[in-house]
């Protein structure tokens, strides 16, 4: 190596040149050990509960796998003084598992809940193990094409954080004070707030004058951390739909309302006895419902050249070979254990009772599933994780899915169900899909070995089937999915889209309103989805990702020196990961609590609403403090590539 980081090639190859990773193909040091596999499981169980918990909030999950890599050091290096970046990268890469298959369950399984029906932990887990495992062995065959074979084309965003953050910690920096710092925020916060009752966590004002219209924030931490995330631009769109929705929408209805002394479907009182949270109940998210649905299916159309291309170029990846010897940076999984594995699935899923698809649902998920993890594998290569539209394509999955298995004959509740089931596989597997080629990559930078890694995420996905439906059930009888604390936005989008094709009992007009909203804004060029999901989402939610969004503004506009930019933005995200990890597990604990009809709440709440706005502000200010401290003090600074 040259210098300091990754080695010269990370971003990119000159012609003929061949990479070589951090750890060379000949060097041989701890990777797959049981210490790595413990502590990958346990953190794959954590982030896959913190994810279930903000994804059935807010609608979106953060990546694991830079806030493993971070624990993972301060445990393997610092704590027990262990030397190996490829044991840390075997603990990121499985714990990163249990985000992604958190992500394909709360999406899709939910909405079986919302149906009325009760299914079991081993049924949800079966469900998720086997979407996962599809999504991991699907992918294997196109590793060496995407990954090696498109260096420097494909840019792999988080891959190459990952690894930046993997080296740099090898070489002496670490940022898991911050991940520490913002989790015990907020976890303390959300005990305090949702646990001990000390001040309400949602606070709202009616606007006096202008009926029906009113603003309110839901002050977690985990929003603020969030919208920091996610940069100002999103965050805007965001609190663009919500105050369509809350200041334009539920006030017009609202007036028009005193008009009409008669239910309009599908209310079953007078709009003037509603009120706004019930018009936005019972109106604003069937709206929201078909802005998000075509914004989805928008996003999906524009990367329709992306996803030919990317089907085409990724089936060259079966026929790349190998000259001579493989080496052990390039050694998959052997292909009998592939194909052999793909076909157990396929059979167990058009047997298995907790499967209800039959042999037509699996043959549809075998196709689909392939087709789609494909996409996301490629499609995470060039625009990451984070704008993966996973939701589109199980969106696009279900319209197409349903429509064939009415036809053959499914109906009803049955009906529903097997859709549902086959969206959720296919919406684990194309989750897992992103996540397996965002791992491999950081591999390929570092030098890990590639089957390694691929057993490392099976068994990630296996850990976090075994646990996710006992989390979902503490979830659903805590707070009750489809409720203003856990809304469950994409499983109740998924479950709308089903009846809408199965029962046609879709309120249309409402749907169709939100549609020509998407419309409207991808005419005037502003990209539907984001201020679709504000629209169908309570303000509540928007306001306090809007807080974040703005600190991450501030930040990006004040500081003109790039490198020191880059650090504070990386505390930040660091920090802000903490606080959504930390209140994330203290809202599955508090679930457990809730399970055992255990009350910690106190007799009465001393801080009131704005005592509670004052609170959120504080913890505002420490994430600010982090970041604004960055290049003001001695903090060591990781140098990684240079430009």
């Amino acid at each position: 190596m040259s210098r300091k980081g990754l080695p010269e090639g990370a971003y990119g190859l000159k012609e003929g040149q061949k990479y070589v990773p951090y750890i060379p193909s000949e060097k041989v040091m701890p990777e797959f050990t049981a210490l790595s596999i413990v502590v990958g499981i346990l953190l794959s169980i954590i982030f896959g509960a913190a994810n279930a918990y903000l994804g059935l909030k807010v609608g979106m999950t953060i990546s694991a796998s830079i806030p493993a890599a971070v624990i993972s050091m301060a445990i393997v290096r610092v704590v027990l003084r262990r030397k190996s970046i490829l044991e840390n990268n075997m603990v990121q890469t499985i714990a990163s598992a249990g985000e992604s298959l958190a992500a394909g369950a709360i999406f899709t399984l939910p909405a079986l809940f919302l149906w009325g029906e009760s299914p079991d932990a081993l049924t949800m887990g079966i469900i998720t193990f086997v979407g996962g495992a599809l999504g991991v062995l699907f992918m294997i065959p196109i590793r060496r094409y995407l990954i090696v074979q498109e260096h420097g084309k494909l840019p792999y965003p988080e891959g190459v954080a990952c690894a930046e953050v993997l080296v740099a910690g090898e070489e002496g920096g670490t940022g898991a004070k911050y991940i520490f710092m913002g989790g015990l925020v907020g976890l303390v916060y959300k005990f305090l707030g949702d646990g001990l009752k000390l001040f309400p966590t949602e606070i709202e004002w009616e606007i006096k004058g202008y009926e029906g219209a009113a603003i309110g924030a839901d002050v977690y931490p985990a929003l603020l951390g969030v919208g920091f995330i996610v940069g100002p631009r999103i965050s805007a769109y965001m609190l663009g739909g919500a105050i369509l929705a809350w200041l334009a929408f539920i006030p017009m209805i609202t007036f028009f309302g005193h008009y009409i002394a008669e239910p309009i479907f599908p209310a079953p009182a007078p709009i003037k006895e509603l009120g706004y949270w019930g018009i936005w109940s019972r109106y604003i998210r069937y709206i929201g419902a078909g802005a998000v649905a075509t914004g989805g299916i928008i996003s999906l159309i524009k990367a329709l050249p992306t996803i030919i291309n990317s089907f085409k170029d990724a089936m060259k990846g079966f026929g790349a070979k190998a000259a001579g010897k493989i080496e052990r940076i390039d050694s998959d999984m052997d292909a009998k254990w592939i194909i052999g594995g793909v076909l157990i699935l396929v059979v167990l899923m058009a047997v298995l009772p907790q499967i209800p698809v039959g042999v037509l649902g699996a043959i549809l998920i075998a196709i689909f599933g392939f087709f789609f993890v494909t996409v996301s594998s490629r499609i995470v290569g060039l625009v990451g994780s984070s704008s993966n539209p996973v939701s589109g394509m199980t969106i696009a999955t279900l319209l197409i899915t349903t429509v064939i298995l009415k036809s053959a004959g499914y109906s009803g509740q049955k009906g529903m169900i097997a859709a549902l089931v086959i969206g959720a596989v296919i919406c684990t597997a194309a989750a897992i899909a992103g996540d397996v080629s965002q791992d491999l990559k950081t591999g390929y930078l570092v030098g890990a070995t590639p089957w390694k890694q691929q057993i490392g995420e099976i068994i990630g996905v296996l850990a976090s089937a075994v646990v996710i439906g006992f989390i979902l059930i503490m979830l659903n009888k805590a707070y009750t999915f489809g409720s203003k604390e856990l809304g469950a936005p994409q499983a109740t989008l998924m479950k709308l889209v089903i009846e809408g094709i199965m029962n046609g009992n879709l309120p249309w007009n409402l749907v169709f309103m939100g549609v020509a909203t998407s419309l409207m804004l991808e005419l005037f060029g502003i990209p539907a989805l984001p201020v679709a999901i504000g629209l169908y989402l309570p303000i509540h939610l928007s306001t306090p990702i809007m807080v974040g969004g703005i600190i991450r503004g501030i930040v990006d506009k004040m500081e003109k020196r790039e490198d020191v930019l880059k650090e504070k933005v990386e505390v930040g995200v660091l920090y802000s990961s903490g606080l959504i990890a930390g209140e994330g597990l203290m809202g599955v604990i508090l679930a457990a609590f809730a399970y055992a009809n255990v009350d910690l709440a106190l007799k009465s709440m001393p801080l009131g609403q704005w005592g509670a706005l004052i609170l959120f502000l504080i913890v505002a200010w420490t994430l600010w403090m982090y970041v604004d401290k960055v290049g003001k003090t001695n903090i060591p600074k990781n140098k990684t590539i240079s430009k």
